[in-house]
């Protein structure tokens, strides 16, 4: 339908030069010049006009407004004319989004070759900037070098100036005292020739002067020779011819024998008695007993001393934690010794044996007070090193211990070092004749002593001491209910109580507690009741030395397992000896950090039985992945 408006689909051809004979009057009155260039003829065929076409056109028109379907052709060339300029105008908008599109891409390529730019200057500041510093370390260095070359010149200089002031010192002590030995030695020779002359000179009068001295000494000895003579002589002239001065002299000499070996005895049996009665053997390391010397010493302690004397008893076992079975043990020995001795019976030799630091000290201090006793601690070491002097100051021990009329608890901590078998042991005459000493003062019951000894290896004793012995009580490793119970206690005692005093620089975080100390339970396996003590002094040390002051959770489980991996390094020390049968029940293998709940667990087992008696187990191998099926039990 292109032709009816007078367009073509194809592109309209350019009219020729010849001029077609049709073409109207006035198309051929008018010709074209022959000299026009070839933009001239174009510019020209823009403005010429086809009237064949409006012809055409019009013919078509005519015959379309004839037809039936012009109608339709029409609304048909208007669908197709819209739907050209739409697709036109879709053209443009794609046109303009390139145009757009085009744009952004360029402003990237700005931007980038911007960033770009930035990036090379920013790298040339850089190297400019780094040029410059090695440039001024350079010359810092090359500056350092000159001051240390100037500093070595001018010490090399004052170096020479001193060495030639000390050469010139020398020389002038060294002048000094060559002149100073030459008038000495000029001196001495004056003097020698003047002595010489006067001897020389004075000679006859010095010997008459010898002479006279000598006679003189001669006349003195004979006389007090002649007179001695005649005293002795007329005294014994007169006790043989006097019976009554012989019997007074001989009674003179026999009284002046007597009052010195008397007084000797009574010095020896007086210093006894103050040594018993004011002071303290030296064996004695510690002591409850009243004594004038320790008084003397320590007023403020020996005054709360008297003052907690007159309160009431406590408990036996108040502040130790035991298992359940070793503390129904331990508080019937109590109420015993505590009936004994109102009864004034025979006290009962003890021995307490197991690992350090599971209570036995304690138990035997608390025992004393609650029995109403005095306690004196010694130490087996302290025998060996006495030599010779160890028998009397055993003695004196226990002559000092008879004189109580309370009683005394005689507690000897590390009792093997010197009770060792006799004959099994290579032991010193000297540590023997001590062994036989304890002995005789051990042979009876005493209702003034109670023997209580206590030892980590029992099984190097003499068999006559365990003679002596009436009961044997072993302190084991605390389980983990008393481990739980143990750090419980002294995390109250060293962490919550002095911060909640408000004296100290110390805060605790809000954290479960208990459930912490059921964790540390499960962790420490294998630790005694004394390295669980040195935990809460490690907190309180951690919380004052932290910059606020502060315990927290995590700390507390740091410090732990520290103290887990120090414990572990001293397990692995034991020499072979102490791994012994005695000592391999207390030798845990402890569990892994990161597995602390199934551990828990595994402990619960073997220290619980099915009718909850006690029992004693050994464990393969501790292990995270570990059973009960791998746990052998011993009954």
């Amino acid at each position: 339908m292109s032709w009816l408006f007078g367009y073509s689909a194809k592109p309209p051809q350019p009219p020729s030069d010849d001029t077609p004979a049709d073409s109207g009057g006035a198309a051929a009155s008018v010709a074209a010049p022959v000299t026009l260039s070839k933009s001239e003829r174009k510019a020209m065929e823009a403005y010429r006009f086809d009237s064949s076409a409006l012809e055409r056109a019009a013919q078509a028109a005519r015959e379309l407004e004839k037809s039936r379907h012009a109608k339709e052709a029409l609304e048909l060339s208007k669908l197709q004319e819209s739907t050209k300029q739409t697709e036109q105008m879709a053209k443009i908008k794609e046109y303009e989004a390139a145009i757009e599109q085009s744009k952004v891409e360029q402003k990237k390529v700005d931007y980038e070759e911007r960033r770009k730019t930035l990036q090379e200057e920013t790298k040339q500041h850089q190297m400019r900037a780094q040029y410059q510093d090695q440039l001024a370390k350079k010359r810092y260095e090359e500056q350092l070098v000159q001051n240390q070359a100037a500093q070595q010149e001018i010490l090399k200089k004052q170096e020479e100036s001193v060495a030639k002031q000390e050469a010139m010192r020398r020389a002038t002590i060294e002048h000094e005292m060559e002149l100073r030995e030459k008038n000495k030695l000029k001196s001495i020779e004056a003097e020698a020739r003047a002595k010489a002359k006067a001897d020389r000179e004075n000679r006859d009068i010095t010997l008459e002067q010898i002479r006279l001295k000598a006679s003189e000494n001669r006349t003195t000895i004979l006389e007090s020779i002649k007179t001695a003579g005649s005293v002795m002589g007329a005294g014994l002239n007169a006790l043989v011819t006097d019976w009554d001065k012989t019997l007074a002299a001989a009674g003179g000499l026999s009284l002046l024998a007597l009052g010195v070996y008397t007084a000797k005895g009574a010095t020896s049996v007086a210093a006894r008695f103050i040594e018993a009665r004011i002071g303290k053997p030296t064996l004695v390391n510690e002591t409850s007993r009243f004594s004038i010397l320790e008084a003397v010493k320590h007023p403020i302690l020996t005054i709360s001393k008297a003052v907690a004397s007159f309160k009431k008893p406590s408990d036996a076992l108040a502040g130790v934690v035991l298992a359940p079975n070793l503390e129904r043990r331990l508080r019937d020995i109590a109420i015993a010794t505590k009936n004994t001795r109102i009864n004034k019976g025979f006290y009962r030799n003890l021995l307490m044996y197991g690992p350090p630091g599971t209570g036995k000290t304690l138990f035997s201090k608390k025992l004393a007070k609650h029995s109403g006793m005095d306690y004196a601690i010694l130490t087996g070491g302290d025998v060996a090193p006495m030599g010779k002097d160890a028998v009397a100051a055993i003695h004196k021990v226990f002559d000092w211990a008879n004189t109580s009329r309370r009683g005394v608890l005689l507690f000897i901590d590390e009792a093997d070092a010197f009770l060792r078998k006799r004959s099994s042991e290579r032991i010193s005459e000297d540590l023997r004749a001590a062994l036989n000493a304890f002995l005789y003062r051990t042979s009876d019951q005493s209702n003034r002593i109670m023997l209580v000894l206590a030892s980590n290896t029992p099984q190097q004793f003499d068999s006559a001491i365990n003679d002596r012995l009436d009961k044997m009580i072993e302190f084991g490793l605390p389980g983990i209910e008393e481990r739980e119970r143990l750090i419980r206690l002294y995390f109250d005692t060293f962490v919550l109580k002095p911060a909640s005093e408000g004296k100290r620089r110390l805060t605790v975080d809000k954290f479960d507690y208990g459930a912490l100390c059921s964790t540390l339970a499960a962790r420490t396996a294998g630790m005694s009741g004394r390295a669980l003590s040195k935990l809460g002094v490690a907190w309180q040390a951690a919380a004052y030395a932290s910059d606020e002051g502060r315990l927290t959770e995590q700390m507390c489980i740091d410090i732990c397992d520290d103290a887990v991996q120090d414990h572990r390094q001293k397990m692995e020390w034991l020499s072979a000896e102490e791994k012994t049968r005695s000592m391999m029940p207390y030798l845990l293998d402890l569990p892994p950090l990161d597995s602390t709940e199934q551990y828990t667990q595994s402990v619960k087992i073997t220290e619980e039985n099915d009718d909850n008696t006690p029992k004693k187990v050994h464990i393969k191998k501790a292990t995270p992945k570990m059973t009960t099926k791998e746990i052998e039990t011993d009954k």
